[in-house]
């Protein structure tokens, strides 16, 4: 039942939430260190499975208060769902289809499948390195906030 509760707050609050340690404090910005685990971390055998993994990974949070945090104090971190599927988005779907559409027009014009392969692989380049050039913006538009 434990489980329910938590999906049904998490989908009522449409924000996803990780508990974290403040790492680091500069000015506005705050890292803080989580613990991503998969689904089945939590299971009784995940010891004994090679399936259960967990990564800490530093997460920024940009434009915080940070008058009332120290290195060391346990914060919650969330993002909102739409954040995240946008994050999925920019980094997975519109590579893809970018990837797809170069094949499909590099095999239809050349009827080579090594050129339209390479092509394809190719015009991930251009695509990745828009994002890096407009890397701030995106940072600013893809946040994490912490909550009280």
């Amino acid at each position: 039942m434990h489980l329910l509760s938590r999906v049904y707050n998490s989908m009522t609050t449409n924000k996803i939430k990780h508990s974290g340690v403040v790492e680091r404090i500069e000015g506005d910005s705050v890292q803080v260190r989580i613990v991503q685990t998969s689904a089945c971390a939590a299971c009784k055998v995940a010891k004994h499975c090679n399936a259960s993994e967990s990564k800490e990974k530093i997460v920024d949070v940009l434009h915080a208060d940070t008058s009332r945090l120290h290195v060391g104090d346990a914060v919650q971190v969330a993002a909102s769902t739409q954040v995240a599927a946008r994050a999925l988005l920019m980094g997975f779907g519109l590579p893809f289809v970018v990837m797809v559409v170069a094949l499909v027009v590099l095999l239809v014009l050349t009827g080579s499948e090594a050129v339209a392969a390479l092509g394809g692989i190719a015009a991930l380049l251009p695509y990745y390195g828009l994002l890096y050039l407009f890397r701030d913006r995106i940072r600013d538009r893809l946040a994490f906030t912490i909550e009280a």
